[in-house]
């Protein structure tokens, strides 16, 4: 196996500590040949769909991505933002916020973000961070919750490179946090600021993303991480069980998902006469197609439709004061033990001449 070219390096050269903050990814532009690419690659991972790849390649290939691509392009278009894809502008602002706090608190930790699918990728910033002399990187997946198709798959994407360089950092992962008391704290205020703005609905719908059910039954654990949060969100709001309803949204193709489905929920609490409804999309830490155009625009449309009067949606933690430090607090805590002081000139020097000196004598 050929391995990478490994950057410049110097004897006694301070080792230098990184994040690299991942999120699952966004076409490069709403456009059908941009969404062809990325959904290629997205669809494509095995941690995504498990099925023979034999039958799936002709499934995606002949079907899909002669299909989807174009619907899914106007999807975009209608939440694009000047800056790009919500999603990346805001992961993109989640890295910058989470080293700055880090730097406050006087701490020297590069930040790097990169997306499990599309630019920048995965590999492409840990090449970057090894060209800078970093040689700890923590990986932060942008998923509260452990799931298969998700966490893992970023775990995967670190784990290939690895496999292609010959010097790899130290490397530490964060599995989840789904149920860490300021992950928690942050999604509360983010509600209470919401009713204190606009007003408390008659009931509170959290949406998660969808998986098939059929990974909870192979012990995937996600189902049981999005329930704990559901509980832990509620109790930090003081909500009652018939106050709140627990949902998942963005069932693919006809195989059962988790359930029960958002939109069907909204549509029947509608028809059974709840008028105001507060939905909140507690797994996803940036806003992104799914919570903009599916749950603000497409839930919306069908629960007013169905009957409801008041439909708001409350954005997710994006960049909220209160997330980046809960951010840093987590990070911190994985980077325990590992030295991330700024370097000190002199010290740096010094060690460099032992270095030398040390190489000289052998």
């Amino acid at each position: 196996m050929a391995f990478q070219q490994e950057p410049s390096f110097q004897h006694g050269q301070a080792a230098r500590t990184a994040i690299l903050y991942c999120n699952l990814g966004t076409p490069s532009s709403p456009t059908a040949p941009a969404l062809r690419k990325y959904l290629a690659e997205f669809l494509g991972d095995s941690r995504v769909v498990e099925i023979p790849k034999p039958i799936w390649w002709l499934i995606l290939h002949g079907i899909i991505l002669r299909v989807r691509p174009a619907k899914s392009a106007a999807k975009y278009a209608s939440i694009w933002t000047e800056g790009g894809s919500p999603l990346k502008v805001f992961t993109q602002q989640q890295a910058q916020s989470l080293g700055t706090a880090l730097q406050e608190r006087g701490h020297k930790v590069s930040v790097r973000y990169a997306m499990r699918y599309g630019q920048p990728s995965i590999p492409e910033q840990l090449n970057a961070l090894k060209a800078e002399g970093v040689q700890r990187v923590l990986i932060v997946p942008a998923y509260p919750q452990y799931s298969g198709t998700t966490t893992a798959s970023v775990f995967d994407a670190v784990y290939r490179w690895g496999l292609k360089t010959r010097l790899i950092p130290e490397m530490r992962f964060v599995n989840r946090y789904h149920d860490d008391p300021r992950y928690i704290a942050a999604l509360a205020q983010t509600v209470r600021e919401h009713w204190a703005a606009k007003g408390q609905a008659e009931q509170l719908v959290m949406s998660f993303h969808g998986v098939p059910e059929r990974t909870l039954q192979l012990g995937d654990p996600y189902h049981c991480e999005c329930m704990k949060t559901g509980r832990l969100l509620a109790e930090a709001l003081g909500l009652s069980k018939d106050q709140y309803k627990l949902t998942f949204q963005s069932r693919f193709g006809k195989a059962k998902w988790l359930e029960p489905y958002t939109e069907p929920t909204l549509i029947a609490m509608a028809q059974q006469g709840v008028k105001k409804v507060d939905v909140i999309c507690p797994g996803f830490t940036s806003d992104c197609l799914e919570t903009l155009e599916e749950i603000q625009q497409e839930a919306q449309e069908a629960f007013l439709h169905a009957g409801g009067e008041s439909f708001s949606y409350i954005p997710c933690l994006n960049n909220h004061a209160q997330w980046i430090e809960a951010l840093a607090d987590i990070s911190l805590g994985h980077m325990q033990g590992w030295d991330l002081s700024a370097p000190d000139a002199k010290a740096l020097a010094s060690s460099r001449e032992r270095a030398m000196a040390h190489g000289a004598k052998i």
